[in-house]
C-alpha cells in the first residue's frame, strides 16, 4: 500500500492487488516506528495519521527471573516522533488506501489475489489471478511482489530463499483489559518461558514465546496449562485471560528469518517479507517493508515513467536494501542466540540477566541505543520519489 501510494503520487499507472475483501484481519505487525512516522510525515499525511485510535509507547522495561530492567528509552531519541504508535494494521492500511484515493493513477483492486506470473519468454510481464468474477490477467511493465513469507509471486518466479533460523515460535492472543490495570512491563522471562505483553488500550496483546516446533507438546498438556502459566508470568491478565475460551483464540506464528539474494527477475522485484522475512525481535518487520517501499520508489519512479527499468536498474533496490536487512536480522540472531535460546532451555537454575542489559538498564543513556536501532533502525529511508 505504501509503493502503491508512493508511485500513484509519483503518477504512475499502478494497481495494488488484495486478495481479501478487506483488510480485517489479525495482523502480527500493529507497530508502526518513529522511522514509519518520519516517512508519513514527510507526505504529509501525518496529522489526519495520528488522529486514528492508537497507543504510545517510549520506554521498553524487561522483567527477567525477577529483575526488572529497562531495555530502551525512545525518548532519548533526536527525532521528531520518539515513540512507536500502536495502531490496528488495518487502520494504517485503509489510511492510506482512502488518502490515495485523489490519485486517479493509483487503482486497488480487492478480492483479487495473484496465483501466478503471466511470461514473454525470460520475461515477467504481469500476472494471473483470481476474482470473484473469475480469472483475470493484468499486464504490467513491472510486477512488484509484496505478498509476504509465503510469497506466492516468489515461488512461481522460482527465486531461492536463503533461510538463517530462529529457536522458536510465538503464541499470540488477546486478554481483556481494564481501565484501572497499568503495567510498563513489555517482555517476561524465566527459565524455560518467555512472553511479551502490549498495553493496546481496552486489551493486552499477548505473545507468549515457545521453542521451535513444540505447539503441538504445548496444546497436548492442554489451554488451562497454558493460561495458568500466562497468568503466573503476567499477573496482570489475571481478569482479561477468561477471553481465551480456546485454542482457535490462540494462533501459532511461526518464526522465519531468510532472505534472496537475488531479488529480481526481468520485470520482477521482490521487497518486503517477500524479499527476507524478519524475527518478531524489536517488532521491525512492517518498518523494514515501509523503508524498502519508500527506496524503491527513491529509485525507480522516475525510471518507471518511460517503462520497465532493467534487471540491473530493479537490482538497484536490493543493493539499496541488503546492507539494512543484513545487519537488522544479525541483531536478531545475536538477541535469539542469547537471550530467547537460553530463556527457552529451561535449565531450572535462576535466569541471570545478561551483562548487558544490566549495564543499559542501569546507564540510563546507554538506553539510547536500542531505541535507535528498534525506533529508526539502520540507514532510514526518506521521501525523495516525485510529487506529480
Amino acid at each position: 500500500m505504501m509503493l502503491g501510494y508512493l508511485l500513484g503520487r509519483a503518477g504512475i499507472d499502478v494497481v495494488v492487488l488484495e486478495k481479501h475483501a478487506d483488510f480485517f484481519r489479525d495482523f502480527r505487525g500493529d507497530t508502526v516506528h518513529p522511522s514509519t512516522l518520519q516517512v508519513i510525515d514527510e507526505l504529509g499525511l501525518i496529522d489526519g495519521f495520528l488522529k486514528l485510535p492508537h497507543q504510545r509507547l517510549q520506554k521498553m522495561d524487561g522483567l527477567f527471573g525477577g529483575t526488572k530492567v529497562r531495555i530502551a528509552d525512545l525518548s532519548r531519541l533526536n527525532t521528531k516522533y520518539p515513540f512507536i504508535a500502536f495502531m490496528p494494521q488495518w487502520d494504517f492500511l485503509n489510511f492510506l488506501r482512502e488518502a490515495g484515493r485523489r490519485f486517479s493513477s493509483l487503482e486497488v483492486l480487492m478480492s483479487t489475489e495473484a496465483v501466478d506470473l503471466i511470461r514473454r519468454g525470460e520475461t515477467i510481464a504481469g500476472v494471473r489471478a483470481t476474482t470473484p468474477d473469475g480469472d483475470v490477467d493484468i499486464e504490467a511493465d513491472l510486477t512488484i511482489a509484496c505478498d509476504g513469507r509465503h510469497s506466492t509471486v516468489r515461488e512461481r518466479a522460482g527465486l531461492a530463499v536463503e533461510e538463517i533460523g530462529a529457536p522458536m515460535d510465538v503464541l499470540w492472543f488477546r486478554a481483556g483489559r481494564r481501565p484501572d490495570e497499568t503495567e510498563n512491563l513489555f517482555a517476561r522471562i524465566e527459565p524455560g518461558k518467555m512472553m511479551v505483553t502490549f498495553d493496546r488500550g481496552d486489551y493486552w496483546q499477548c505473545a507468549y514465546v515457545i521453542a521451535k516446533g513444540q505447539y503441538d507438546a504445548v496444546r497436548a498438556r492442554g489451554l488451562r496449562a497454558l493460561l495458568d502459566d500466562v497468568v503466573r508470568m503476567a499477573p496482570v491478565l489475571r481478569h482479561g485471560i477468561a477471553d481465551v475460551k480456546s485454542f482457535d483464540d490462540v494462533k501459532l506464528l511461526t518464526v522465519a528469518i531468510n532472505r534472496l539474494s537475488h531479488w529480481t527477475r526481468p520485470g520482477l522485484l521482490c521487497i518486503g517479507d517477500a524479499a527476507h522475512a524478519m524475527s518478531p525481535v524489536g517488532g521491525v518487520g512492517v518498518n523494514l517493508a515501509v523503508q524498502d517501499a519508500v527506496a524503491t520508489a527513491n529509485l525507480l519512479a522516475e525510471k518507471l515513467m518511460r517503462g520497465c527499468p532493467s534487471e540491473a536498474e530493479l537490482d538497484a533496490v536490493r543493493r539499496r536494501r541488503e546492507f539494512p536487512v543484513k545487519m537488522t536480522q544479525a541483531m536478531q540472531v545475536v538477541v535469539q542466540n542469547n537471550i530467547v535460546s537460553s530463556a527457552l532451555k529451561g535449565t531450572g537454575r535462576p535466569f541471570k540477566v545478561p551483562l548487558i542489559l544490566r549495564l543499559i538498564s542501569a546507564w540510563p543513556w546507554l538506553q539510547g541505543i536500542p531505541a535507535r536501532f528498534i525506533a529508526i533502525g539502520v540507514r532510514p529511508e526518506h521521501v525523495h520519489s516525485p510529487a506529480s
